[in-house]
């Protein structure tokens, strides 16, 4: 294994009475990285993220955490660890200091200044001391983040972790997710909240039904599978046949364009075809590069699905 790789999940199943929900999944986290794990609901999002907090065991497959195999060397890897799985776990009738105390007690090594480094880390310094009852949900999940820091992680794992936030909310969390990593943090987000992980994260996986779909770069799979010209032009049907006659244009269908002719095609054709256009006679009101989304790729690569 790399000694650069934080997180490696090799070829991992899982099976529940005969039924494979994880199909042989294989990804790497590397450090000061944030990765997305994107899929519908009921894809095998959450069943992976247990895995790799080691609430269960993989059916089969490796699962590394800064070298450590979690089945064998499970509490040397999972002390490179902090998670919030679904929910943070807060007792609301507690401040926030005394709720980071109480976690501080369960793990071996937390100073009261580590304590103090987190508060500040994560911008709760002046409301710590009031109940947790009285926090906004903002400011209770970046308590739970607090608390997934305590023990200093190398890998950082939130399951959707804008659940439920305003959009201020969200922005904060963007930001102070970006500052982890810019320290050298590795975060790994589950999330089905697609315009979110595209502004988030450096990477994504993207599982459907406990298959991986693809693995890679935000920008360079939108630009391998979504990048399209848009032609607004009349008539349009012949339009669109003298675009498909072009060499180097692809037409393709895309249900979000109405009156207009989707084509995937590279930029320095486009002077010269839509010079050709205005030649022939055609009315050609305007070109433009349909920008890429998130969503387009996950809808086209899922096949619309939404239940796993």
């Amino acid at each position: 294994m790399d000694k650069d790789v934080i997180l490696e999940v090799k070829e991992v199943e899982k099976a529940i009475r005969r039924n494979k929900i994880i199909k042989g999944i294989s990804f790497s986290v590397y450090p000061g990285e944030v990765f997305g794990f994107l899929g519908p609901n009921g894809s095998g999002k959450t069943t992976t993220i247990r895995m790799l907090v080691g609430l269960i065991k993989p059916t089969a497959g490796t699962i590394k955490v800064c070298g450590y195999d979690i089945q064998r060397f499970h509490s040397e890897a999972l002390e490179k660890v902090g998670s919030i799985v679904e929910n943070p776990e807060l007792y609301t009738y507690l401040t926030g200091m005394e709720n980071l105390g109480h976690f501080a007690r369960m793990i071996p090594g937390v100073t009261r200044q580590r304590i103090d480094e987190v508060i500040e880390l994560v911008g709760l310094t002046d409301r710590i001391n009031d109940t947790v009852k009285d926090y906004s949900l903002g400011m209770r999940q970046r308590l739970g983040i607090a608390q997934a820091l305590l023990g200093n992680p190398r890998l950082l794992i939130l399951d959707e972790p804008t659940n439920g936030l305003d959009p201020q909310g969200i922005k904060e969390l963007r930001a102070f997710i970006r500052q982890l990593a810019d320290q050298g943090m590795s975060v790994f987000i589950s999330s089905h909240l697609l315009s979110e992980i595209q502004l988030m994260c450096d990477r994504v996986a993207i599982i459907n039904k406990g298959e991986i779909m693809r693995v890679g770069k935000v920008d360079e799979l939108l630009y391998q599978s979504h990048r399209r010209m848009i032609w607004y032009a009349e008539p349009l049907e012949q339009v669109k046949e003298v675009l498909a006659g072009c060499h180097g244009v692809t037409i393709v269908d895309d249900p979000t364009v109405e009156d207009a002719v989707a084509t995937k095609m590279e930029a320095d054709l486009i002077p010269g075809i839509a010079a050709e256009l205005v030649n022939r006679g055609f009315r050609l009101y305007g070109v433009e590069w349909k920008k890429p989304n998130l969503e387009d790729l996950f809808l086209h690569m899922t096949e619309g699905e939404s239940n796993g």
